[in-house]
């Protein structure tokens, strides 16, 4: 006798999915990045760059590229990087080691700021009280204290202030919101989210230049409201690697993860979380982990589980997997999939050690409660997968969404609320770490509890 368990169900489910997953559905999503309308000369958005290492200089390549943006001056604290920009955006750029210079500019409407982040709040209420609106990098906060700063600065200047984590800006996880909301998984129960490097540059070991001094370098402005210590070149370009200047794996790649999160689901943020790690490999002086493990409960019912890993001896990979109650959608790279394989919508039953009589006594109880039906548009085990146009750029949307919004005052996708929810739950990890122990946070407040 055939016998309907969730072992036989699984079986035959995986067989009807496999099949449908090699006939599976793979879409293209229009293409959201056309040519703009012609812009005026006058219309054009004059910015500044603060901070001009590698991701700041990235930002801003990104940036000029939006219609209507042009770059007028850059500051940092690093001659070369000034010179570099005079090489990349002409010599009529303005450089300066001091961005109150940039900040005096009455011609200068937004600036971009990739400082380390603990140069995040100062630089960017700064600019606010300046009259600029405000593009700046993840993570917004250093410490919890600089968030309710900068939330605070943006609503009574009316700045424009938008976080740098791209993703909320993707046409990807805009995707994967719309495929959540309608159900295509089900109840959402668990997210899972990697970030993997194998590689130095990927684990923060930058090359320090040659001719790297305190000439050369302004280390006193550099090190701003950090420890007052000796010139130390690694610091200055690799400071990812030094809780006084960065926030470790936790503030650099968790926060997209958070980020990414929270946009699909709509959450504001988790309850509790706890973290372990350690460092593992990169035995370099650096004060923070090089391998981040971290869980997260959320009030909607489901739970966020994080790693990051340098020390990863396969392929580098990002990526988050959402299981709901039937079925899993998976972002990685440019693309969302959607793995769908409904509930069956009767328990089963398990009855072949039971006596013959007793099994035909069950089975007919059962088909009483439980009647064969084939009811017709019932969800189907499947595979669908949609990608982004190829060059498809998330940084460029982000600057393109940040720069409409200048232009008209209509509130940014990333604004400081969402930024400190991110980066507060993100810096839950180094709490934890560092305490031992669970951590209680308020998302709808934005405080540890």
């Amino acid at each position: 006798m055939h016998e309907l368990n969730r072992r036989n169900f699984l079986k035959t489910a995986g067989a009807a999915s496999a099949s449908a997953m090699l006939a599976g559905k793979v879409r293209a999503l229009a293409a959201s990045q056309e040519p703009a309308a012609s812009i005026s000369a006058n219309d054009h958005i004059q910015i500044a760059l603060i901070g001009a290492g590698g991701q700041g200089q990235y930002d801003t390549s990104v940036a000029v590229q939006v219609p209507g943006v042009k770059l007028v001056a850059v500051a940092d604290c690093y001659n070369g990087r000034l010179e570099h920009s005079k090489e990349l955006w002409g010599n009529d750029v303005f450089t300066t080691r001091d961005y109150n210079e940039v900040l005096a500019h009455k011609d200068i409407d937004a600036v971009i700021i990739g400082t380390p982040d603990h140069w995040h709040k100062q630089a960017s209420v700064d600019a606010m009280k300046a009259g600029k609106d405000v593009y700046c990098e993840k993570p917004m906060i250093h410490l919890y204290a600089d968030g309710p700063e900068m939330i605070e600065t943006a609503r009574t200047t009316g700045r424009i202030l938008q976080i740098g984590s791209q993703r909320v800006s993707s046409m990807i996880y805009v995707k994967a919101k719309e495929l959540l909301t309608s159900g295509a998984i089900g109840k959402l129960n668990m997210v899972t989210a990697r970030w993997d490097r194998n590689s130095a540059i990927g684990a923060w070991d930058y090359t320090v230049p040659l001719g790297a001094s305190p000439e050369t370098c302004d280390w006193p402005r550099f090190l701003g409201a950090a420890p007052k210590i000796p010139w130390n070149a690694e610091q200055f370009f690799q400071w990812r690697k030094w809780k006084a200047y960065g926030s470790g794996v936790a503030g650099d790649l968790f926060v997209h993860l958070f980020s990414g999160t929270h946009f699909i689901t709509g959450s504001h943020g988790p309850t509790r979380g706890m973290a372990t790690g350690g460092l593992r490999f990169w035995n370099d002086g650096r004060d923070v982990p090089d391998v981040m493990l971290g869980l997260f409960d959320y009030p909607e019912g489901f739970n966020l589980s994080l790693r990051v890993n340098f020390v990863d001896g396969g392929e580098e990979s990002e990526g988050l997997i959402f299981t709901g109650s039937e079925g899993t959608m998976e972002i990685a790279g440019n693309s969302v999939s959607v793995h769908r394989v409904p509930r069956e919508k009767e328990p089963g039953y398990m009855i072949g050690s039971f006596t013959d009589a007793m099994q035909r006594q069950i089975l007919e109880e059962y088909r009483k409660k439980y009647p064969v039906t084939h009811p017709e548009g019932e969800p189907q085990a499947g595979f669908e997968k949609y990608e982004a146009p190829a060059g498809y750029s998330d940084s460029y949307d982000h600057f393109r969404n940040f720069f409409a919004s200048v232009r008209t005052r209509q509130p940014v996708v990333e604004d400081a609320v969402f930024g400190f929810r991110a980066a507060g739950a993100a810096l839950l990890s180094n709490v934890s770490m560092e305490r031992g122990a669970v951590v209680q946070w308020d998302p709808e407040a934005m405080k540890l509890t």
